[in-house]
């Protein structure tokens, strides 16, 4: 009893216990002073009650200093990893669009557009391979709300940091003075379900900040070699290489392509396959000078002819042509 009148006292008359944002696993976040922990529950003070939260629901937790959100203290970049993670609980798709279309951006290159997103206020992003695969002039286009408006803020200088063809991803750098604190998106975990609902941000057709709504149809359907994120998440050209989030604002795939004579079947890359990609970055580091960076693959001889020799052209396309992942 004495215990716990000293914990409603306290709650009374305030605290300076140390502030901390508790993570749960349904997505919710509770912010308060934890004024005593104990080996199955931790204690907060919420203001005007105590209430005791058992240790088999946290997440995470997050200290809370100088008044910091637990958002600003994700947003410090770890270089070894480049993305950020926030559990969040769900929220309408209106009400996500909100909080995260400023870290989706558009793409552009001589030869064609599409779109990206940001993963840390450093400028790292992400967008599909074939959106940029052949092109070293890129274009990035952030849309910011500015007094009740739109604007643009375009990135000239855009560095391609790693590539890869197979998984169809690429990672850029946004450079020069204005490239920080920038808007940037969480990665999910991976962990969604069929059925869900779950939403796409992009620039299909070049129709800037276009939003489409629909479900998980399956996690795993095969394609080439790998599994994809079905949905019926409406895609075009120009989606590409933007992301797919679910109701807690989180990426959980990277929108690549779609069945040409289907409503409703396009896929998505899964948020998994974007960790590992970034987690091996090194091995599928760019390399301007070098000719051979990435791969490409031989044209077969036909019937019925010769296969040329090692230092002969092929005639069907002078001896080589890229590889080249599906729209």
């Amino acid at each position: 009893m004495k215990a716990i009148l000293f914990l409603v006292l306290a709650g009374v008359l305030g605290s300076t216990a140390p502030v901390e944002v508790i993570h749960l696993g349904d997505g919710r976040e509770i912010k308060a002073p934890v004024l005593k922990e104990t080996a199955e529950n931790i204690f907060v003070d919420l203001g005007f009650t105590i209430v005791g939260i058992p240790k088999k629901e946290v997440v995470r937790r997050v200290p809370v200093t100088d008044e910091k959100t637990a958002e600003a203290e994700a947003a410090k970049v770890d270089e070894t990893l480049l993305w950020r993670s926030i559990r969040r609980a769900e929220a309408s798709v209106k009400e996500n669009v909100e909080r995260v279309s400023a870290g989706v951006v558009l793409v552009q290159t001589p030869s064609g557009s599409g779109s990206g997103f940001i993963l840390n206020p450093d400028g790292y992003m992400i967008t599909n391979d074939h959106v940029i695969q052949g092109d070293t002039r890129i274009t990035v286009t952030l849309f910011e709300v500015e007094n009740g408006g739109l604007r643009k803020r375009k990135f000239e200088e855009v560095r391609i940091v790693g590539m890869n063809a197979y998984a169809d991803l690429a990672l850029l750098k946004l450079e020069g003075e204005n490239a920080k604190d920038l808007p940037w998106v969480p990665l999910g975990s991976g962990d969604d379900r069929v059925g869900e609902t779950a939403f796409a941000i992009g620039n299909p057709l070049g129709m800037e900040r276009t939003v489409s709504e629909g479900i998980i149809s399956t996690l795993n359907r095969p394609f080439e070699g790998l599994t994809y994120l079905q949905m019926t998440v409406q895609i075009n050209p120009g989606n590409s290489g933007g992301p797919l989030f679910n109701l807690k604002g989180e990426v959980i795939g990277v929108t690549n392509m779609k069945l040409v004579y289907a409503e409703g079947m396009s896929f998505a890359i899964p948020v998994e396959r974007v960790k590992w990609f970034l987690r091996n970055r090194q091995a599928f580091a760019y390399d301007k000078d070098n000719p051979n960076t990435g791969y490409r693959y031989l044209v077969p001889p036909r019937k019925g002819k010769t296969p040329p020799a090692a230092d002969e052209p092929n005639e069907a396309d002078g001896g080589e042509v890229e590889g080249k992942q599906a729209d």
